[in-house]
């Protein structure tokens, strides 16, 4: 406390900066006698926090009021004083914490008051209050409910998927490999779609190249191409080898 002020520090050092408090008006002396008569009282007991907080900011209000009695320092801004002063932006953030805290405290305070207002409801549904809810057969008639029934019971009809009117060639692998092994010892070296350029459907050139395929296995026959993508040519080897059908290959599908 001083002749010019009464309060916290802290508000002392904001005050001086915000130009309310002239520093040359408050006289340290004072200060630091109650402070160090706050030490000697033993019964008086200073956290540490709050010494190390009133050094700082005595080290402050004394560095300011130096500077403001040196010769040729009158126009010189406080403001301008602490530019670079780490210690002075470290408290200067600790109050604004503090303020933060301190409105949220009261932001606290409101509405644990709007809730003391607030009484929930102890009691269930009073007596004498019957809920009806609607009624679901409301103009159903029995011949109705009986058809429902009905049709809830009665057998699905199963999906059939008739094939009647897909034309399938039998034609088989086997069969085809023991025509081959008769017609192709008497044509001599041939292509393949010399072979085929009579046969009317796909799959009858499929069967027929996977016959000569089985025939080439059994080593009744040789197949060369002379050229990327060029005409498959075939060959008949040896006649006089017989045919064993028990070791082709049978294909489905």
């Amino acid at each position: 406390m001083t002749p010019s002020f009464s309060g916290p520090m802290e508000v002392l050092l904001q005050l001086i900066s915000a130009h309310e408090v002239d520093v040359l008006d408050i006289p340290l002396a004072p200060i630091v006698d109650g402070f160090v008569a706050a030490l000697r009282d033993e019964t008086v007991s200073v956290p540490v926090e709050d010494l190390s907080e009133f050094l700082l900011i005595a080290a402050i209000l004394l560095e300011m009021k130096s500077q403001r009695l040196l010769p040729g320092r009158d126009s010189t801004e406080p403001d301008e004083e602490f530019v670079g002063w780490e210690e002075r932006d470290v408290l200067l953030a600790r109050l604004l914490e503090l303020r933060t805290y301190a409105a949220l405290s009261d932001a606290f305070v409101s509405l644990f008051e709007r809730a003391s207002r607030a009484f929930p409801r102890l009691r269930g549904i009073d007596e004498g209050f019957v809920i009806r809810p609607p009624d679901l057969l409301a103009g159903v008639t029995t011949t109705q409910l009986a058809a429902a029934y009905l049709r809830g019971i009665e057998e699905k009809p199963v999906a059939v998927v008739r094939l009647n009117h897909v034309t399938v060639d039998a034609v088989t692998v086997a069969e085809t490999v023991v025509a081959l092994s008769q017609r192709l010892p008497a044509m001599g070296r041939l292509s393949f779609r010399s072979l085929t350029e009579g046969l009317g459907s796909r799959i009858e050139v499929i069967v027929h190249f996977l016959a000569l395929l089985e025939l080439c296995k059994l080593g009744h026959i040789e197949l060369g191409q002379g050229a990327t993508f060029g005409d498959v040519e075939i060959e008949w080897l040896d006649v006089s080898l017989g045919l064993d059908l028990g070791k082709v290959d049978s294909y489905e599908g």
